[in-house]
């Protein structure tokens, strides 16, 4: 079956005449009924009841109708569609967030994604580690990621949108809990819930970094790969923690957030992508992003 037997059927099935088919078509009626009667022929159904007077659908006819429209205007369309896709319009995008950035950064970047690219597809992942992202992102399961890292491997390509302080997450019945800011030093002899060093995370290596600029070596009591449950676990009283300024915006009954008076460390928020891809929607992505989120004074 070709296209143009299905323009044929559509005619005549609309307009149930021949003679006004052929002329809606530009054609003479004898060559429209014999290219009906070959299409009846290769599905081996008849598609009208004719008579001298009326052309009638049958139940196949009606049934094929259906389809031939839905085919039609998928072919139609098809041009429009692989435009849009090429100039970054639709296609499908999966994103992979930071525990952090999960709360601060999706709702943000989920938001001008759905407003710049409403026939496009997000796909997001939450709540992952630096060495994850980095595996995802060099695999081709995630085209873009957020985080806190700047990855080494010459396959990806970075853009620093912004840095951000580090604060610290405390139970709410600490002794500290009522100041509004916090030296670090002054929890040298507390217990640290920390993201899990043996998997390379990024902000157990700054917190370490602090914690030693500030004269001590943490005490860890629990290493969590989620940020939920590392503020869940403070809020519990298993210890404190270090975590993004950002982390504020993850409210757990029982924690509070307070900004490091000293030392002053800063995290630089990375989005990373592989310099090879060809995703046009990638593109006009990290150009949203980057208009989103880009502090004027990042590198």
């Amino acid at each position: 079956m070709e296209l143009r037997h299905l323009r044929y059927f559509l005619a005549v099935a609309e307009e149930l005449h021949f003679n006004r088919a052929a002329q809606r078509l530009h054609m003479q009626q004898p060559p429209l009924s014999h290219q009906i009667r070959q299409l009846e022929k290769e599905l081996g159904v008849e598609l009208f009841r004719r008579t001298t007077r009326s052309v009638a659908l049958t139940e196949a006819g009606r049934a094929l109708l259906h389809q031939a429209r839905s085919i039609l205007a998928l072919v139609e369309e098809s041009p429009e569609v692989a435009l849009r896709a090429s100039q970054g319009m639709t296609g499908r995008l999966a994103v992979g967030f930071t525990g952090s950035t999960t709360y601060a950064l999706l709702p943000v970047v989920a938001g001008a994604f759905r407003r710049n690219f409403p026939d496009a597809v997000l796909q997001v992942e939450g709540e992952m580690l630096s060495p994850a992202q980095v595996e995802s992102l060099l695999s081709g399961r995630l085209d873009v990621c957020f985080g806190w890292i700047r990855p080494a491997e010459p396959e990806l390509e970075t853009r620093v949108l912004r840095r951000e302080r580090l604060a610290v997450v405390l139970p709410e019945d600490h002794r500290l809990a009522g100041r509004e800011s916090v030296r670090l030093a002054d929890l040298a002899e507390d217990p640290f819930v920390t993201y899990p060093g043996h998997w390379g995370s990024t902000m157990y290596q700054l917190t370490i970094r602090a914690c030693r600029d500030s004269g001590f070596s943490p005490r860890i009591v629990q290493e969590v790969s989620q940020t939920a449950t590392l503020v869940s676990l403070v809020a519990a009283g298993f210890g404190v923690a270090v975590a993004p300024a950002s982390v504020r915006h993850l409210t757990v009954t029982g924690a509070v957030h307070r900004p490091l008076e000293s030392p002053v460390v800063k995290s630089e928020l990375v989005v990373a992508w592989r310099r090879d891809s060809e995703l046009p929607l990638l593109r006009r992505f990290l150009t949203v992003a980057d208009a989103e989120l880009r502090d004027p004074g990042a590198d």
